[in-house]
C-alpha cells in the first residue's frame, strides 16, 4: 500500500532559517500527502555534532522515514549508518538518510543538485581550470560534480591541508591522476589569476557565518562564480563577484535539485522541480534569483 503520510527532518547547526521544511511540505501538499519536515538543530540542542548517532537513533525510533543531514555532520553521520548507497560511499558524505525495514541507509542528492543547477544556470561556463573553496562534505559533492560535468582541473582550496588533500586524492583516484589538486589559502591570488571559475562550498556567508571566503580584491571579470550557500540567496560574496562583472550563480538551484532528489527518496514520488524553484524564489523573497531563473550577471 502507498503511503501518504510522512515524516522527515533536518540534522543540522545553525539550520533554522533553513528553506527545506517549506520546499518540502508545499510540493508534498500539492501532491496530496501529509508531510511533516522537522528541524533538529544542535546547536539549539547544545549539543556537538558527534550527536548525529544519537539523533538519528532517535528520529528512527520516533518513527521518522528519513532525514536530511547538512553541515557539520555530513561525514561523522556515516559511522552510525547501516548501508550506504554507491554516491555516498564515493564521496564519503551523506546528506539525505532514508529509514527503510529497520536499517538507515545513507544518499547524497547534493552531486546531482549541484550539477542540475550548474548545467542549468551556467550552461556555457568554460571549465578548464576551477578553483574550489572548501573540502567537507559539500566540497566533495560539488567537486565531484564539476568533474562529472567535464571541469577539467579542480583546484580545491581549504584551512585544514589534510581535509584538501584527502579530497584531491579521492578525485584523482576516482576521474584519473591529475584532474584535481590541493593548494592552501596563500596560493589563491596566483590561482585565480589564471582560473575560469570559482565554486563555494564552505559554510561563510550562511545566516550564521556572515562574511566573505576570499579578499573581495582577488575577484575579477574573467571568472564565474558558483555559490553552494542558499540561505541568504544573496551572499556577499555574490554581491562582490556581481560587482565585478563575474557572472555567478547561487545556491537556490542546488537547494532545489538536491531537495527534489530526497522527496523522491523518502516518498517514492516525482516531485516538480520547477515548482519547487518558484517556491524557493519567493521564500527567500528574491525576484529573478538566479535559483528560479538562472544566472544573475
Amino acid at each position: 500500500m502507498v503511503k501518504d503520510s510522512y515524516l522527515v527532518g533536518l540534522i543540522g547547526a545553525g539550520i533554522g532559517p533553513s528553506l527545506s521544511p517549506e520546499l518540502h511540505e508545499r510540493e508534498a501538499d500539492r501532491q496530496g500527502l501529509r508531510y511533516l519536515y522537522r528541524l533538529i538543530d544542535i546547536d539549539a540542542l547544545g549539543v556537538g555534532p558527534e550527536a548525529v548517532g544519537d539523533l538519528m537513533r532517535a528520529a528512527r525510533d520516533l518513527g521518522f522515514d528519513g532525514l536530511n543531514i547538512t553541515h557539520p555532520c555530513k561525514q561523522l553521520v556515516i559511522e552510525h549508518l547501516d548501508a550506504l548507497a554507491p554516491q555516498a560511499e564515493a564521496l564519503g558524505a551523506v546528506n539525505t538518510v532514508v529509514f527503510d525495514g529497520g536499517r538507515a541507509v545513507g544518499h547524497n542528492t547534493d552531486v546531482t543538485g549541484f550539477a542540475a543547477s550548474f548545467a542549468r544556470g551556467l550552461p556555457d561556463a568554460p571549465l578548464e581550470r576551477v578553483v574550489q573553496l572548501g573540502a567537507g562534505g559539500a566540497g566533495a559533492a560539488v567537486a565531484h560534480a564539476m568533474l562529472t560535468l567535464g571541469a577539467g582541473h579542480v583546484t580545491v582550496v581549504d584551512a585544514l591541508p589534510d581535509r584538501s588533500a584527502d579530497l584531491a586524492a579521492s578525485l584523482n583516484r576516482h576521474f584519473g591522476a591529475g584532474r584535481a589538486a590541493a593548494a592552501g589559502p596563500e596560493r589563491l591570488a596566483a590561482l585565480l589569476g589564471d582560473a575560469d571559475g570559482i565554486v563555494h562550498a564552505t559554510p561563510t556567508g550562511m545566516a550564521a557565518h556572515p562574511g566573505l571566503p576570499l579578499p573581495g580584491e582577488l575577484l575579477h571579470p574573467g571568472l564565474w562564480v558558483a555559490e553552494v550557500v542558499y540561505r541568504p540567496l544573496e551572499t556577499e560574496l555574490l554581491r562582490a563577484a556581481r560587482g565585478v562583472g563575474c557572472a555567478v550563480l547561487d545556491g537556490g538551484g542546488m537547494a532545489v535539485f538536491q531537495a527534489a532528489d530526497a522527496f523522491r527518496l523518502f516518498t517514492g514520488r516525482e516531485p516538480d522541480a520547477s515548482r519547487m524553484l518558484a517556491d524557493i524564489a519567493e521564500l527567500a523573497g528574491v525576484t529573478g534569483a538566479a535559483g528560479a531563473t538562472g544566472v544573475r550577471s
